[in-house]
């Protein structure tokens, strides 16, 4: 990357350490957020672009010489650097930058048309015989103090406007009920540019997610605002969902809520689940899938399944002479639900 974005990007808040940081610190935090957010471990938009953010955080710092060279060029780009007149005659001071640069570029300072002081930098000079500042700011990728560039200042020298982050955006968009179940890779219009970004799996109705660095441009080399997706979620006619559990209704007969069974029921993606129904189960109960429902990082929930008996819509003869010698061999069962329904006042 070159030298003159530096201005722009703080490389130690990237890796999470204090400036001061050793280098050991340094690369332990690079292999931790490195583990993290690695492509071949993190297959999400937002990890590659992070990984590539800590991956040039570390390649500079990480670098004795590059980082004392970031290091001097922040301080000088955020105001760091003070400059006061030179021989009395309101110039400016070569020897002004003595220090700055010298920690830049290993010199013991730099000098104005070859003179001594051991640093290779060479300043122009206007017909004062001082320094040309168009040559020090370009340097730095912009040009004379005039304008609004150089590092952010864009008043007199020595005062630096703040970095500001930009704007937030907000958008919405509405997914499938499987696409909040499963996760969906989405395609978003923002502010004119079309971008792909990856909802994770289990989203809710009306969750809102932040999609980091595409609201509005900073000021002044801060950063990009951010984007907060509102999420709508069509329903589902079979299912619904609780935590990380699917929830479907299991319709079952009387003999195999009676004598129990084995049952298949369709999951998310339209294959066939077995669920064990135990005998002597009533409507309203529930049976459990392990790992059919939602499957992401902080575990995998299971497809639940909540019984509900069904009869025939119109018994014959037959099916009517059963239900009743069933219920008459059930002894006092039938007044003992009665009393379920009947318990009285409170």
């Amino acid at each position: 990357m070159a030298e003159n974005e530096w201005l722009s990007k703080d490389f130690y808040k990237v890796l999470g350490v204090s400036k001061d940081a050793s280098a050991a610190d340094i690369t332990k935090a690079y292999r931790k957020l490195a583990r993290r957010y690695h492509p071949d471990l993190n297959k999400t938009k937002e990890a590659e672009e992070k990984f590539k953010d800590i991956s040039e955080a570390y390649d500079v710092l990480n670098n004795a010489e590059q980082r004392r060279k970031y290091d001097a060029i922040r301080q000088f780009g955020m105001g760091g650097a003070r400059f006061s007149g030179g021989s009395g005659q309101g110039g400016f001071d070569a020897s002004g930058f003595q220090d700055i640069f010298g920690s830049m570029f290993g010199g013991s300072g730099a000098t104005a048309q070859g003179g001594p002081g051991g640093s290779r930098i060479r300043f122009s000079t206007n017909g004062a015989g001082q320094p040309s500042m168009s040559d020090i700011f370009s340097m730095f990728g912009s040009g004379a103090p005039g304008g609004s560039g150089f590092g952010g200042h864009s008043g007199p020298m020595g005062e630096s406007a703040r970095p500001r982050k930009g704007e937030d955006r907000r958008s919405s968009i509405t997914l499938t009920f499987r696409q909040a179940v499963k996760g969906a890779t989405v395609s978003l219009s923002v502010g004119g540019s079309s971008f792909k970004t990856h909802v994770p799996a289990g989203v809710r109705d009306g969750q809102r997610i932040r999609i980091a660095g595409k609201g509005q441009e900073g000021r002044d080399g801060g950063p990009r605002g951010d984007l907060y997706l509102s999420i709508r979620v069509r329903p589902s006619k079979r299912f619904t969902l609780e935590g990380r559990d699917l929830v479907v209704d299991l319709p079952v007969t009387v003999a195999q809520a009676a004598l129990g069974a084995k049952v298949a029921v369709s999951d998310i993606d339209g294959s066939d689940v077995v669920m064990k129904v135990p005998a002597g189960s009533s409507s309203g109960d529930e049976v459990r899938a392990k790992g059919h429902g939602v499957r992401s990082r902080e575990g995998d929930g299971d497809l639940i399944g909540r019984i509900r008996i069904v009869l025939p819509g119109k018994l014959d003869g037959a099916q009517k002479k059963a239900v009743r010698e069933f219920d008459a061999a059930s002894g006092d069962f039938a007044s003992e639900v009665e009393a379920e329904r009947t318990p009285g006042r409170e």
